[in-house]
């Protein structure tokens, strides 16, 4: 640039010169500014009244601040410590002055930075973790000009920071951000993060009855006056509590924006309810303004305070004082984390309550403090949460990589939790009428709506595929519960029987392997029938597969159930078995079968004793089975002394014994059998003692080889007709 060209740049106004020519002018500069020694800033060229320069901002606060002109300064405190600074006078400004981005002049006049949005700590004289970064955060944040906030060096917190800021974001560049010495936290306060972002609440609360019921899966709901509820305002809102359950059993509690007024009484929000509300249900509205647009990445968090205390987490531990962790989000909308990583951590990583719509992504925690103390060694927790996502996280030796309490339509992706034998346990929701909630092809300990009955042990709608896991709980009350491919391998040195627990009420389960499985029902909810197809289970000795309380019906498709040895089935719903192989140890002692109906329809048992325990009337229906057995004792179908009526089915079933084994043993109680079709090899058939009046018996159309029999007298209701016996 000639010096023509640089005194009309310089003579026209400080900010447009900013504008259009100070690049070149910057650059010219650099030279000059890196040689110069005195301490009197002087003009960058001869002539040029609007454009100063400096070595170091503490020289800039000397200068007075004229509107319009412009400064050049070298260095934070030295040099190049803080990259090229340029500032522009504001005389009269009302600006506070901060240190960085504002620069108090001389006789009260202020100096601006000029930037594009983006600035550094440095800009802050923060070169390292020596000195602490609280003030230049709270600046940054607070500065409506700045847009990106970026560090290029390790730093120090002390402080625990509330934020209302939006539409910012903030990124550490990978550097490892300490916290010792920092202030005491309050009690029980997750939201005691280094950098707490929240809404603004609007101190408007609508409360009232429904006048009408609000449906499932619907977006309209009825209010008292649509008119209070403008259009893309944002609201907190929640039912009262369900009678008769926890003190904090609700199933409405969300963050949502209002997307319609329908008419004078009804509204249409961004949610589709999934808990029914009848009429007369009380709803509380809070409206919130929202933060929204916050992005927090790259950074290696450690945490302060030390690891000892207790161990199993009993109060008081001093710790939840003075332990840190990074991040908190309340009344929070397209707020999202990537690229934290964490250790020593007390309470989550990242804390989110009232948030919608947001992603945590590429985020891990390691070895927290504890993770027995509720509530803390999380990675990150999900509290009445809306369209989540957390995907390709990690967490080691800790207490939950994901929990999603009270949340909905949010999924969980390529996750990954280890350390279980530390008492970590990665994947888990509160119970708290989560629903629509997703996982896939995540690894870890799996614990579903479990936190206990103060919060109502209640869930919809979850899905979790191709998995993989070494525990599986799923066993309150979870409605319409769909597992595919998940695999629960158990471990010696933490749960050998590999243990996976279900709900009976709409559970559908393909394609999945475990060892000990308990089928339970805690609620009646569903419409759809609970199914459990192409599945593997390896059961430990006297497993009750199916629990006492369950009244549905649950079926078992193409299965393999191995370890059969003392099971019971105690529901009074029906079992159905279709095209299933059973097997026990030859040695094991009888399965137990309660239901009213048993159904085992094609496949195999082999060295299985099915008893029929006859606690109720029960039919059994055994059809195109192929039962077998290598022990020597006992019966592959038998029932025991129960009060009730047995009902029995057989048809096209092939039965082979050793001598001693018998293929059939009914010889106590009321029974009505239809046996035909059927091939029996070598054993025992032992029917006479059985079909005493009122007992009905037809016995046709089978063939015996080898076979013991002592059966019933032919009468009038006793029928046996063309059975082939070959010796």
């Amino acid at each position: 640039m000639s010096r023509a060209e640089l005194d009309a740049s310089v003579r026209s106004t400080g900010r447009r010169a900013l504008m259009t020519g100070l690049g070149a002018v910057a650059l010219g500069a650099a030279g000059s500014l890196a040689g110069a020694t005195t301490a009197q800033a002087a003009p960058v060229a001869a002539g040029a009244k609007d454009i100063l320069r400096a070595e170091t901002v503490s020289e800039l606060s000397r200068l007075r601040a004229r509107d319009g002109e412009v400064a050049i300064v070298a260095g934070y405190r030295t040099p190049g410590d803080s990259g090229l600074l340029v500032y522009v006078g504001c005389g009269g400004a009302d600006v506070a002055a901060n240190g960085g981005t504002v620069i108090a002049g001389k006789r009260g006049t202020t100096w601006l930075l000029q930037h594009d949005g983006t600035v550094d700590f440095r800009v802050f004289g923060i070169t390292g973790p020596e000195t602490a970064a609280d003030d230049a955060l709270d600046a940054l944040v607070n500065d409506l000009r700045v847009r990106r906030i970026e560090a290029s060096t390790d730093l120090l917190f002390q402080r625990r920071h509330r934020f209302t800021r939006s539409h910012l974001e903030i990124d550490f560049g990978g550097h490892v951000i300490t916290t010792e010495g920092i202030e005491a936290n309050t009690h029980d306060n997750p939201f005691g993060a280094v950098m707490f972002f929240t809404g603004a609440s609007r101190d408007v609360t609508v409360e009232h009855t429904l006048a009408e019921a609000w449906p499932e899966l619907t977006d309209a709901v009825a209010v008292p006056d649509a008119s209070t509820f403008a259009v893309d305002t944002w609201w907190a809102v929640q039912c009262d509590p369900v009678a008769g359950g926890g003190a904090d059993e609700r199933e409405l509690q969300r963050f949502v924006q209002v997307t319609q007024q329908i008419d004078g009484t009804h509204i249409r929000i961004d949610y589709l309810n999934g808990w029914p509300l009848d009429k007369g249900r009380k709803l509380v509205w809070r409206q919130v303004d929202p933060v929204a647009g916050v992005r927090i990445s790259n950074m290696r968090f450690l945490g302060a305070g030390p690891f000892d205390g207790p161990t199993d987490g009993s109060f008081p531990d001093s710790r939840e004082l003075t332990g840190s962790h990074p991040i908190a989000f309340e009344y929070a909308i397209h707020c999202d984390v990537a690229d934290v990583h964490a250790s020593r951590t007390w309470w989550p990583v990242i804390m989110r309550r009232w948030n919608t719509h947001f992603t945590t992504e590429r985020c891990s925690v390691e070895n927290p403090p504890t993770v027995f103390y509720g509530g803390a060694g999380y990675l990150t927790q999900q509290i009445y949460s809306l369209y989540g996502r957390v995907s390709d996280c990690t967490s080691s030796n800790a207490r939950h990589l994901n929990d999603l309490t009270a949340s909905a339509y949010c999924i969980v992706e390529n996750c990954h939790g280890d350390g279980d034998d530390q008492g970590g346990n990665p994947f888990t929701t509160h119970g708290q009428y989560e629903h629509d909630l997703t996982f896939i092809g995540n690894s870890g300990l799996m614990d579903i709506a479990n936190s206990g009955a103060q919060w109502g042990t209640a869930a919809k709608r979850i899905t979790v595929r191709d998995h993989v896991c070494s525990w599986f709980v799923a066993g309150t009350k979870i409605s319409d519960l769909t597992l595919e491919n998940v695999r629960v391998i158990g471990r010696s040195t933490f749960d050998p029987q590999a243990t996976m627990t279900i709900n009976a009420d709409g559970a559908q389960l393909r394609g999945c392997t475990a060892g000990l499985l308990a089928i339970g029902q805690r609620s009646a909810r569903s419409s759809r029938p609970t199914v459990i197809e192409d599945c593997t289970f390896a059961l430990p000795k006297d497993q009750v597969l199916i629990q006492t309380p369950v009244s549905v019906p649950v079926s078992f498709v193409r299965c393999t159930i191995t370890g059969i040895d003392g099971m019971k089935a105690r529901g009074a719903g029906a079992v159905e078995f279709v095209d299933c192989r059973l097997s026990g140890p030859a040695t094991g002692a009888p399965a137990e079968l309660g239901a009213s109906r048993v159904t085992i329809r094609g496949g195999t048992v082999r060295d299985v004793l099915l008893t029929v325990t006859a606690v109720r009337d029960q039919a059994i229906a055994v059809e195109g089975v192929e039962l077998s057995t290598e022990r020597t004792d006992g019966a592959l179908l038998s029932r025991a002394a129960g009060a009730g009526v047995v009902t029995w089915r057989m048809g096209g079933v092939t039965s082979t014994v050793p001598k001693g084994a018998a293929h059939l043993d009914i010889g106590v109680g009321v029974n009505h059998a239809r046996i035909t079709g059927s091939q029996f090899v070598g054993g025992r058939m032992r029917l006479a003692d059985g079909f005493a009046a009122p007992s009905t018996l037809l016995y046709s159309d089978g063939v015996e080889r080898g076979v013991e029999v002592t059966l019933p007298e032919a009468g009038a209701r006793v029928l046996i007709a063309d059975v082939l016996t070959i010796a």
